[in-house]
């Protein structure tokens, strides 16, 4: 059987570290490996309309900002066929007849749906189309036959989801129809969900927490000097937490041996860093710089490659054969 990826991102805005961390590098990574036959990777500008529909001009500006970010981090058009939702109109259809097999009841328990519908303050009022998304979601997958979807730990209910409804189909209509995919999940535990930089659990664009894939390298200083730390630290001399710490947290998603030698030779590692803030005499500014100096040494290839992009645009219109050239009509 065929390795095939699908995976995928909302053009609500550009690409931040978030998405970087918890997918968007380990893409690059699976495309280069030679061990799938098949990546798809989506912009999902139709689900991205559930909680956009009044500004769909929103939606229609950033499917070009996402594009030039897949291309920067080294997404290989030759070797992943990127594709926009909406130009795949079965995955609309199949979407309509998911819906007949999933229960309302069922997709008010999906924790993902739960936590967005709270964060956009749809309790009141949700729209349809978003409530329904994780039937979508479905649908994208199991039309590309994908068995394996790298995602963050927040989509893991939306790949259960995905799951049960391949499972009722299979039931219903014949054994082995459709594929029942499995997550892959960012090898080190802290990517899974990178926080914003106010502290908040969640890095979004809906919350302007974010450090962008494109973001200057004084934009990125600015955001990591401001980053939210222990409340407690008030003096250097005071002992620091680094539970909860959003400095500690970006510093165990990025920081690598090397770092050290290059940017901070006072210490041999991470660990000799944290054990001296918790016992006191180490300042915020300083791990602060330190992060920075990491950030934007990852950063600045992605950067200086978009730059690039953005003075060829119509290297954009074509990117990858369609998915209809690959697979042929569904």
């Amino acid at each position: 059987m065929k390795q095939v990826i699908l995976t995928g991102d909302r053009p609500t805005g550009r690409l931040h570290v978030g998405h970087y961390v918890g997918s968007l590098k380990r893409r690059v990574d699976l495309q280069n490996s030679g061990k799938y036959d098949e990546i798809y990777i989506m912009v999902a500008d139709a689900q991205a309309l559930t909680d956009n529909a009044e500004h769909p001009e929103k939606v229609r500006q950033n499917i070009m900002q996402v594009a030039l970010d897949y291309l920067a981090c080294g997404i290989d058009p030759e070797k992943s066929t990127i594709f926009i939702q909406s130009m795949v109109p079965e995955l609309t259809e199949l979407t309509f007849y998911y819906m007949n097999l999933v229960t309302v009841a069922r997709v008010q328990r999906n924790p993902t749906v739960k936590s967005e519908i709270q964060m956009r303050n749809f309790e009141a009022s949700i729209p349809v189309g978003f409530f329904t998304y994780p039937i979508s979601q479905a649908a994208d997958i199991t039309a590309f036959k994908a068995d394996t979807v790298p995602v963050g730990e927040d989509q893991l209910p939306m790949i259960e989801q995905t799951r049960e409804i391949v499972r009722k189909f299979n039931h219903i209509y014949g054994e082995d129809v459709l594929i029942e995919p499995k997550a892959l999940l960012p090898d080190n535990q802290v990517c899974m969900r990178l926080p914003g930089i106010d502290g908040k659990a969640k890095m979004s664009k809906s919350l302007g927490n974010c450090i962008y894939l494109s973001d200057t390298a004084e934009d990125v200083q600015k955001k990591i000097m401001s980053m939210y730390t222990d409340p407690t630290h008030l003096k250097v001399t005071d002992p620091g937490h680094i539970e909860g710490n959003t400095v500690f947290t970006y510093l165990d998603a990025f920081c690598k041996p090397e770092h050290f030698e290059k940017y901070w030779n006072d210490y041999a590692s991470l660990d000799e860093v944290k054990e001296h803030y918790q016992r006191g005499g180490l300042g915020d500014v300083k791990v602060k710089r330190f992060l920075n100096s990491i950030v934007n040494e990852e950063l600045e290839p992605i950067r200086a490659k978009r730059k690039e992009l953005e003075q060829d645009m119509g290297c954009l219109l074509y990117t990858s054969p369609s998915p209809r050239d690959q697979r042929g009509s569904r």
